[in-house]
């Protein structure tokens, strides 16, 4: 049983966590090519785009809840919820999703608001909205690697 959770927690790990990371990683230079220089109209095709990896993100952004809740369940299953990796990935989960609804999502919708109001996504906004998910695709890989090598385990599993 404590295997099939293990499993299903890193499938959903991957299914949930990988497309936002990607999608949040591929917005902002999105949303700067999104308007060519000059101050032309922004092409429709790209604000398409930019759309759509917002989408992306709000989409698994709520889908990826369900890594979190199988955590749960498996770190009860492997009698290790007290253990100090498990508790740091939790902190470290919360962090990143404070990050991704309070920073990255909001940042994603104004630019995005930018674009189809025919304005060019400002470059600091941009560099911002990068950085934020910088800090985010950061945090998930600490946990990753945490949900993986789990330092201190002797579950054995």
């Amino acid at each position: 049983m404590t295997k099939i959770l293990l499993s299903l927690h890193v499938l959903a790990a991957i299914v949930a966590i990988g497309p936002v990371t990607v999608a949040a990683s591929m917005f902002p230079p999105a949303a700067r090519r999104a308007v060519p220089a000059g101050g032309h109209a922004p092409d429709s095709s790209a604000v398409s785009t930019v759309a759509l990896l917002h989408r992306i993100c709000r989409v698994y952004a709520g889908i990826g809840l369900t890594v979190p809740l199988l955590g749960f369940a498996t770190g009860a299953a492997m009698g290790v919820l007290g253990s100090g990796w498990l508790v740091t990935s939790i902190a470290l989960t919360a962090a990143a999703a404070g990050i991704l609804v309070a920073f990255v999502l909001p940042r994603q919708e104004e630019l995005l608001g930018q674009l189809n109001g025919e304005q060019p996504a400002e470059h600091r906004s941009t560099v911002q909205l990068a950085m934020f998910t910088g800090i985010f695709n950061l945090l998930w890989a600490t946990v990753t690697v945490l949900m993986i090598v789990r330092p201190g385990s002797t579950t054995g599993a």
